[in-house]
């Protein structure tokens, strides 16, 4: 399922179209895939009807670290794309051609909710030592490569050694910095090596719209949470317009995006999250937090439609926000589950220039 405008479904319209798409993909990848279809026959998942999104069988997202889970030829991989972790796990996605355009342009569509339709100036809080290698490279690599297609004029806010590159921000904001400008970087490092710098330094960020994700465990070491890390930002620098996301490796090119009032982040149409009880596994209702299952129509080459996270989450409500569809927050992992996000493996670098 595909739409031009990503956030436009009501909740019962969007579990509608997602359940008779979902289902159709379930069918898919088990013929596809044996190791899917082991799992579908072993967990009582045959050939079952479903009434329901939240009635279909869900992978825990640990699995594909473990598994290899893929619905196409060895020969037509066209990409692999692999998580972050600190364990030496990853996990393994595989993208035929087509899936790989798939999930650009619907990211490419979600983002339009709030950077429109053309693409802007952009900073890449990150190095391109991130993405030298583009067969295979990292969920931060594949984050950073992905969003960088959705800006021009780019400039990369640190040096190859990953230390912030002032000169190079400066002479950004002269060419740019007096119209709309995109901001992209994980959370973390947008605070280390963009915020802090910019507040040294004097720079202007506030016709920037920044993008960003991950790496809030961090910022909790530092007492920063969204709420101070959005008034800081505006205080301090005047950027403003400021959407968090949520999002993995496992189901690359899905975004749950924070919408303009800020708090909670948003189901585009193609996509829904569902919040479990970790005890029984029934569907949480609005309020109360559970595990996040993330439930999107993009993979097709792998069979990551429907999958069990290792957060800890809570809807917020649904048809009542910024945008229709469930809205929801995230509070942080499942106790003693494996750190991993892109940039919460990040080491930061020797103090440089009185900038940390």
């Amino acid at each position: 399922m595909t739409t031009a405008a990503p956030f436009s479904l009501a909740q019962p319209d969007r579990e509608s179209a997602l359940l008779t798409e979902l289902v159709g993909l379930l069918h898919r990848h088990r013929d596809r895939c044996p190791p899917y279809a082991r799992i579908l026959a072993a967990t009582g998942h045959p050939h079952e009807e479903y009434d329901r999104v939240a009635d279909l069988p869900w992978l825990p997202v640990r699995l594909f670290k473990h598994e290899q889970l893929r619905s196409i030829p060895a020969d037509e991989v066209f990409k692999v794309v692999t998580s972050s972790g600190t364990t030496g796990d990853i996990s393994r996605i595989y993208l035929d051609r087509e899936a790989a355009a798939t999930q650009t342009r619907q990211l490419g569509a979600t983002l339009q909710a709030v950077l429109g339709p053309h693409r802007l100036p952009m900073i890449l809080v990150d190095s391109r030592a991130t993405v030298r290698d583009r067969r295979s490279f990292s969920a931060r690599g594949a984050g950073v490569l992905g969003m960088a297609t959705f800006g021009r004029d780019h400039a990369w806010a640190l040096d190859a050694e990953g230390r912030p590159d002032v000169p190079a921000l400066r002479d950004f904001l002269a060419r740019h910095g007096d119209a709309p400008f995109l901001v992209f970087g994980f959370t973390y490092l947008v605070w280390l090596h963009l915020y802090e710098v910019a507040r040294e330094h004097g720079l202007d960020l506030g016709n920037g719209i920044l993008i960003h994700s991950g790496g809030w465990k961090q910022l909790a070491d530092r007492a920063v949470d969204p709420a101070e890390f959005r008034r800081r930002l505006a205080a301090d620098t005047g950027l403003r317009r400021v959407h968090n996301f949520y999002g993995m490796a496992e189901q690359i090119g899905t975004v749950f995006l924070e919408g303009p009032s800020g708090g909670s982040l948003y189901c585009p149409d193609f996509a829904d999250v569902i919040v479990r009880d970790p005890q029984t596994w029934a569907e949480q209702p609005v309020g109360r937090p559970g595990l996040i299952e993330v439930v999107s129509t993009l993979p097709r080459s792998y069979p990551g439609n429907v999958l069990l996270t290792e957060d800890l989450g809570v809807v917020d409500g649904v048809d009542d926000g910024d945008w229709p569809g469930k809205r929801f927050r995230v509070l942080g992992r499942l106790p003693r589950a494996q750190a991993r996000g892109c940039s919460d493996t990040y080491r930061e670098p020797a103090a440089v220039g009185g900038v940390r």
